[in-house]
């Protein structure tokens, strides 16, 4: 049946008033079900609840028409149905009230005029299929409202995951800005100052080489030979270590003997102190490993190096050792330079960090102690100054120790 059918119960006691009814209201293409009593309407109504409306007869045996409404409408589902009474009573005030009690919505008196009849029931069809085409709507609009409500969410999440993406593109643009700035700070400190030894031994041959004799012109040679084999293995290493940074695979720990990695450093290093005649030493066990990265321990010492020849008079001195602790290889760069005041020390490893200048007015940017800490703290470590004006600095970091692996099932 067709969900717009209007449905109609009729109740009445006798059969000829039920095939009246239905006579009148047949050529309006309604749908009748029929019932004698009460009991059966009720009945008929707990197995079909989607009547438009129910025509009940008052006057029944048994369980007259009220009763009927009044148990009709305890049931939730049934509350909506209209129903207009069919009296043959008069309609004496008490009785009106009584129906409309009952839950009536309209009176019709019998014997029913058959006009009056067509038109109120028409009424009740026209206000429930209007009260239908309600219900459509509002379930269309619900379901707009719900479809709505899914897009949104999925633009929401959309915007979610564009915002994400943005976010992880903004990240891998700082983590290349990061590393472009790591290279050009490997390249300017670790590179830098041995060229500048380079460039003063080649001038001074060059200036120099009628006064000096054979022994010294070869001693130049050899240390502009050695220094610049040593800066090309430098260079293609920075150059392997750029790709690595690109690909994100830069840190490599291995094992490494401290004392060779600080000879190597102070080796490089060693003609830009010579000029200033300062004396470089290290005092390292050769028993002593690290788990480090070789590139990163290299600018790590290179730069403390740097710094100490750079702010410390000539004629002084600048010392590597160490130490095992524990776990960790505790390093320091010691020099007997100008020192810093407190102020100085504490913004030394600052985003921003302060220009270093003392007594021989040499100054620094500090990124090379800002790639410092960084290379320190991607080995687990820490690092750490003392100073004092006139006397001198001492940085000291720490490395995590290369720990032998004991293979149990050979024990």
């Amino acid at each position: 049946m067709a969900s717009d059918t209007i449905k109609i119960l009729l109740v009445d006691d006798r059969e000829d008033n039920l095939m009246s009814m239905e006579v009148v209201l047949e050529k309006e293409g309604y749908a009748f079900s029929k019932a004698t009593s009460g009991m059966d309407a009720l009945k008929i109504l707990l197995k079909e609840d989607d009547f438009s409306l129910i025509l009940l007869d008052v006057k029944m045996p048994i369980m007259d028409g009220y009763e009927t409404a009044e148990l009709i409408y305890q049931r939730e589902k049934l509350k909506n149905i209209p129903i207009i009474f069919i009296t043959g009573q008069d309609y004496e005030e008490t009785n009106i009230f009584k129906g409309y009690k009952a839950g009536a919505v309209d009176y019709i008196r019998k014997p029913f005029n058959p006009q009056i009849l067509r038109s109120k029931v028409a009424v009740f069809a026209e206000l429930y299929q209007k009260n239908q085409l309600l219900k459509k709507a509002q379930e269309e609009l619900r379901e707009s409202n719900e479809n709505l409500k899914k897009l949104n969410h999925d633009l929401e999440d959309r915007v979610k995951e564009r915002t994400i993406e943005l976010e992880n593109l903004n990240n891998e643009l700082k983590d290349l800005n990061l590393a472009k700035d790591k290279i050009l700070s490997v390249i300017s400190h670790d590179l830098r100052n041995p060229f500048t030894a380079l460039l003063a031994s080649s001038e001074k041959l060059s200036r120099d080489i009628e006064k000096l004799g054979p022994s010294e012109v070869k001693n130049f040679s050899q240390v502009i030979h050695r220094t610049s084999k040593k800066i090309l293995n430098q260079l293609n290493e920075l150059v392997e270590w750029a790709k690595n940074q690109r690909e994100k695979s830069n840190f490599n720990p291995s094992k490494l003997q401290l004392v060779k990695g600080a000879k190597e450093s102070i080796d490089v290093l060693r003609n830009n102190a010579v000029q200033k005649s300062i004396r470089l030493e290290y005092a390292i066990n050769d028993s002593i490993f690290v788990h480090a990265d070789a590139l990163m321990l290299r600018s790590i010492l290179q730069n403390l190096i740097t710094n100490a020849i750079k702010f410390t008079p000539e004629g002084g001195v600048v010392r590597v050792s160490a130490k095992s602790n524990d776990r960790m290889v505790e390093i320091c760069v010691t020099d007997s330079g100008v020192g810093m005041n407190d102020e100085m020390r504490s913004k030394l490893f600052q985003q921003v960090a302060p220009s270093i200048s003392g007594t021989n007015n040499e100054q620094g940017t500090g990124l090379g102690l800002l790639l410092v800490k960084d290379f320190v703290t991607q080995h687990g470590g820490t690092i750490s100054v003392e100073s004092e004006l006139g006397k001198g600095t001492c940085f000291t970091f720490t490395m995590p120790a290369f720990i032998e692996q004991v293979d149990i099932a050979m024990v």
